[in-house]
């Protein structure tokens, strides 16, 4: 009953083929039909919504595909031994060491999930690898400056940022760890054959992973450019003055819009009208779950892994940003 190698990748390939039929036919559907629903879609809200989302999208791919590039070059250089040497045994420990080790990535998000998923095909415990996955995209070197470039003189804004960050990332990976084998986290194949060339085995895997997370992706910035274009500013106005509301809708506003960690600290230091641990909250939330990462993990980890995972993240980066704004903002 058990798969063999090679159908294994011949099921990758087929589900590759699919996906890329199906980003084709939606490319000629825009082209040929665009001209037929056009009357209907000439309002400014449409042209806002075709604005964002091609912005999030070109703004996103190329971290998406340094992120592929990645994850390519760890499924085929580095071995199961070489890892094991890397990775602390105890779990306990390596948890918090693969949040410190996010300071050695620059990247974004988009770029993380198949780092991880890589990972986890390479035997790195799960719990490890999404403590991973939390943290490069918001404690790395280049997060850091582009927060101390838009919030000019606030170190303790940068520092509040850097360790509500981690520690959400430590939580959350301890708490993966805690669940061990109950933690319902989809199989992860092994995409290539590795009785190919080194060659071979990089492009299949690139070719594989960026088919599977870009269509997660578009599907994210769809739908975070919707929420940009239809919900009305004023409504942001109104409860920017109340602190837990206010909170709570830097919370959601984070999940929604779907930004690059490296220019969101710009984003939130224009919201004037917020107080700092709300700006905070926005800083955290967003680089550890938006509404493209949801999508993009439920794809590569399966659904009923998503489910738990979006809400914890988000609750727990949002008590430890609330947390760490009231000791130090």
């Amino acid at each position: 009953m058990d798969e063999t190698l090679t159908e294994q990748p011949r099921r990758a390939r087929r589900r590759a083929v699919g996906q890329m039929e199906l980003v084709a036919l939606g490319l000629l559907v825009v082209v040929f039909g665009g001209q037929f629903v056009a009357p209907y879609l000439d309002g400014p809200q449409f042209g806002t919504w075709s604005t964002i989302f091609l912005a999030i999208v070109i703004q996103s791919t190329p971290f998406l595909v340094l992120g592929v590039m990645l994850s390519a070059i760890i499924s085929i250089v580095l071995s199961e031994r070489v890892l094991q040497r890397v990775v602390p045994r105890n779990d306990v420990l390596a948890v918090p060491v693969a949040g410190v080790a996010g300071v050695g990535l620059p990247g974004c998000e988009c770029a993380a999930v198949p780092i991880a998923g890589s990972l986890i095909r390479r035997g790195i415990a799960p719990a490890v690898a999404l403590t991973f996955l939390l943290a490069a995209p918001a404690v790395n070197p280049a997060v850091i400056v582009s927060t101390a470039v838009a919030f000019p003189g606030e170190w303790d804004i940068v520092a509040a940022r850097f360790i509500a960050s981690l520690m959400t990332a430590v939580l959350v990976g301890w708490w993966c760890l805690s669940r061990g084998s109950r933690l319902p986290l989809r199989r992860l194949e092994q995409v290539i054959d590795e009785s190919s060339s080194t060659r071979e085995r990089f492009v299949a895997t690139v070719r594989h992973d960026f088919v599977h997370a870009s269509g997660f992706l578009v599907l994210g910035a769809a739908l975070a450019a919707a929420v940009n274009s239809f919900v009305p500013r004023a409504i942001i106005d109104t409860v920017a003055g109340q602190a837990v509301l206010g909170v709570l809708t830097m919370a959601l506003f984070a999940f929604v819009v779907a930004l690059c960690s490296e220019s969101d600290a710009f984003v939130a230091a224009s919201f004037t009208a917020f107080s700092d641990t709300a700006k905070l909250v926005f800083m955290v939330v967003g680089p550890a779950m938006d509404v493209k990462l949801a999508s993009m993990e439920a794809g590569t980890f399966g659904g009923a892994f998503a489910r738990q995972f979006v809400p914890l993240v988000i609750g727990t980066a949002v008590a430890c940003a609330s947390l760490v704004g009231w000791w130090l903002l």
